[in-house]
């Protein structure tokens, strides 16, 4: 098999953006307004579906979930493992900037602008759950949209496929760890018990599902995966949109009471959007890597697994929790945010390419 075949095999199915990707933030602002009117109308409802729980699980958002991540997880090709080497350099800045700069300076921003900056806006009750959900949104790399980033700057398919199937790997140990540290470190208190079942339900068994449905759909040949992965594609996205319209209903009165919150929360997040982001393409520029792996790396270094954080912080502090709110918070702003990133990597090449010549 050529070295050309042998990347194929590890590209990703698919990964153009669709318009409904697009516009994205358009169809959360839609579930944001339908959230909070479905929960004034009909109340009841939602406080029944908030009751159907199950050792701290909500399982009517547990299958959400899993109908979120499993279809995204199908494109995790764990056999591109055995590309790491290639890029040694790359790949050593992803690891970096993921798990030993991420978090804990999503951490550091949020305990300066929730509890210093902003603390006299936002709900006394409330801070404690806003930084623990920054925290989880930080400590969940992303998985599925940074094919699409990948794509748009030019990404090599087959480093942004191996950087993706080692994060997952390492979410499995790490995650957990990590967010009880940080929690810990800001004087939170650690459901230790459901933080680990979250791990299990929503990283260890939706990878192990994800993995053996890739191997059947494989085994019928690559038309019957890349069809597969067509049909379901649709049902992650309306899942996610769903899980919105639950959350904003219970979250409906906090946030027309005090509608500032949401912008308040963006701004740590999108300040470690740009902070990692760019810190990711300058270590790669600094190291000679080329601009097609250094693009991947820093864009996965930007965004954020946010259907795991959001199942996370719903297990871990309830719907109305300002810890569910803030992980939303994530998912509204991803799509444009990134495209920025994205205009801006493509923009610079240039005066990437100069200094990654010179460094190599």
């Amino acid at each position: 098999m050529t070295a050309a075949s042998q990347d194929n095999d590890h590209r990703p199915a698919s990964s153009a953006m669709s318009g409904f990707e697009r516009c994205l933030t358009l169809w959360v602002l839609a579930c944001i307004a339908a959230g909070i009117g479905l929960g004034h109308i009909a109340p009841g409802v939602f406080q029944a579906i908030g009751r159907m729980e199950v050792a701290q699980v909500n399982l009517p958002v547990g299958l959400l979930i899993w109908v979120m991540v499993i279809p995204m997880l199908l494109k995790v090709d764990f056999g591109a493992l055995g590309q790491v080497r290639r890029h040694w350099r790359g790949i050593g800045v992803t690891l970096f900037v993921n798990w030993a700069v991420k978090p804990f300076s999503m951490a550091l921003l949020a305990w300066l602008f929730v509890r210093h900056v902003f603390d006299v806006w936002l709900p006394a009750e409330q801070l404690d759950s806003y930084v623990a959900g920054l925290i989880l949104l930080a400590a969940a790399p992303c998985t599925a949209m940074v094919f699409v980033w990948s794509r748009l700057t030019g990404g090599d398919p087959v480093f942004t496929l191996s950087q993706v199937a080692l994060n997952d790997v390492l979410m499995v140990f790490a995650f957990a760890p990590i967010v009880g540290l940080l929690l810990g470190l800001s004087a939170i208190t650690v459901p230790w018990a459901t933080l680990l079942t979250s791990v299990l339900l929503y990283i260890v068994v939706p990878v192990v599902l994800a993995q053996l449905w890739r191997r059947a759909l494989l085994r019928r040949g690559q038309a019957a995966f890349d069809g597969a992965l067509a049909r379901v594609g649709p049902l992650s996205i309306g899942a996610l949109l769903l899980t919105l319209v639950l959350l904003f209903a219970f979250q409906g009165r906090a946030i027309l009471q005090q509608p500032l919150v949401i912008a308040m929360l963006a701004v740590p997040i999108l300040l470690q959007v740009f902070f990692n982001s760019g810190l990711a393409y300058w270590l790669n520029r600094r190291l000679g890597e080329t601009h097609a792996i250094a693009c991947p790396s820093a864009l996965i270094g930007a965004s954020n697994f946010f259907e795991l954080a959001v199942a996370a912080a719903i297990s871990l502090f309830g719907f109305q929790s300002g810890a569910a709110l803030a992980t939303v918070v994530g998912v509204l702003i991803e799509v444009p945010v990134m495209l920025l990133v994205v205009r801006l990597v493509n923009r610079s090449r240039g005066w990437y390419e100069r200094g990654a010549a010179r460094a190599s």
